[in-house]
């Protein structure tokens, strides 16, 4: 009798374990996705919803379908944040050298920035990072984006703006889910994309993504965009102007440390005219003005019009230096045209000696109100 039990609970034992592990691989997919709903739900001021999760025990994978984010009062229904489709899964190479990490691949996801959504935003930064590691509670060792979007939108403007790169191609490795405890950039980023008006975007750099406010130390081009495309809506509503012809580009470099940036963008127009909105005589001495300060200001030999602005300071108070911006201008078209490229001026440690710098009344200031506002977090 009791060998006749033994013998029975040598299949009784595996086919209960097959059955809970069938019973847990059938309740896996909702699990995922009460996580990541609740990890949603704790973002103040924002509402999301995570629509599917598919899970791949084989690869060591899950995908999340139609996860997307907006703010609770936004005036319209365009997500901020919109990812159909991303791929989570465990890098089997750096398992097999003891590392735990995992690779994401987010396939047509979209960032738009809705100018109207966005301006009543009271939302601690600090959030996102924490639902970002509830999301994804692993290192993750290469983040890969493909046809990806993002667009800066201001729907109440006459016309309405939308400023956007489209065909987004990333590349982001190690980006560790752990707050570094001192300045440094782990992560490494490069990027290509399609602007409004047909330009090459490019951008790559050094970061570390998962501070209240991320260090970063980037450089960033945009190449050979159609003005009357890419700058028309935006110049028409806040300057009444019309481009009718060229080509509009722009390098930059930015350093940020501690919530501290340094850094510049140069913008240069090639082969560019300006038209007025007006008609008859008020467009003719419009235009006579434009050719005048156009004539004045472009490089002839290149047939450029081009600056450089500074820009420095904390983040909440961007000084952007006037005279050095108009300077530049006379530079440009005076003394030696603008080269279609970074100047390679800036480095993280400028940055970091802006922090540095800062006085220390002014740090324990900031300091007493962030713990003020931790404290209003925690009751």
């Amino acid at each position: 009798m009791a060998r006749s039990w033994y013998r029975k609970k040598r299949y009784i034992i595996p086919i209960v374990l097959l059955v809970a592990l069938i019973i847990f691989r059938i309740m896996l997919p909702g699990i995922v996705k009460r996580t990541v709903n609740k990890a949603l739900a704790d973002i103040p001021g924002y509402y999301g919803e995570l629509a599917d999760v598919d899970i791949s025990l084989i690869r060591g994978a899950y995908v999340l379908e139609g996860l997307y984010l907006n703010k609770l009062d936004a005036q319209t229904q365009v997500p901020f944040l919109n990812f159909p489709v991303s791929d989570i899964s465990v890098e089997w190479k750096a398992l097999l050298k003891g590392r735990v990490v995992c690779e994401i691949v987010m396939t047509s996801p979209e960032v738009i920035y809705v100018f109207e959504d966005q301006q009543t935003q009271d939302t601690e930064v600090e959030d996102w990072t924490k639902a970002l590691t509830e999301i994804v509670p692993i290192d993750i060792n290469r983040l890969e984006i493909k046809d990806g979007k993002t667009a800066f939108v201001q729907i109440a403007a006459e016309p309405t703006i939308d400023l956007h790169i489209a065909e987004i191609y990333a590349v982001a490795t190690n980006l560790q889910n752990v707050v570094q405890k001192e300045r440094n950039l782990p992560s490494t980023i490069e990027a290509t994309g399609v602007s409004v008006g047909g330009g090459r975007v490019k951008l790559d750099g050094k970061m570390d993504i998962l501070k209240e406010i991320p260090d970063m130390d980037i450089s960033c081009s945009l190449e050979n965009a159609d003005a009357p495309e890419a700058l028309n809506d935006f110049t028409e509503h806040y300057a009444k102007l019309d481009f009718e012809r060229g080509s509009f580009n722009i390098y930059s470099e930015i350093a940020i440390a501690d919530g501290f940036m340094t850094g510049y963008i140069k913008p240069i127009l090639e082969d560019s005219k300006l038209i007025g909105e007006e008609d008859g005589f008020l467009e003719t001495i419009w235009e006579g003005l434009v050719g005048f300060f156009k004539f004045i200001l472009k490089n002839h030999s290149e047939d450029t019009v081009a600056t450089k602005v500074p820009l420095e300071g904390d983040l909440n108070n961007v000084q952007s230096a006037v005279w050095p911006t108009i300077t530049n201008i006379f530079k440009n078209a005076w003394i030696e045209a603008f080269k279609f490229e970074a100047d390679n001026t800036v480095d993280f440690q400028d940055a970091e000696e802006l922090v540095d710098e800062e006085d220390p009344k002014e740090r324990k200031k900031k300091e007493r109100e962030k713990r003020r506002q931790e404290r209003k977090r925690n009751q």
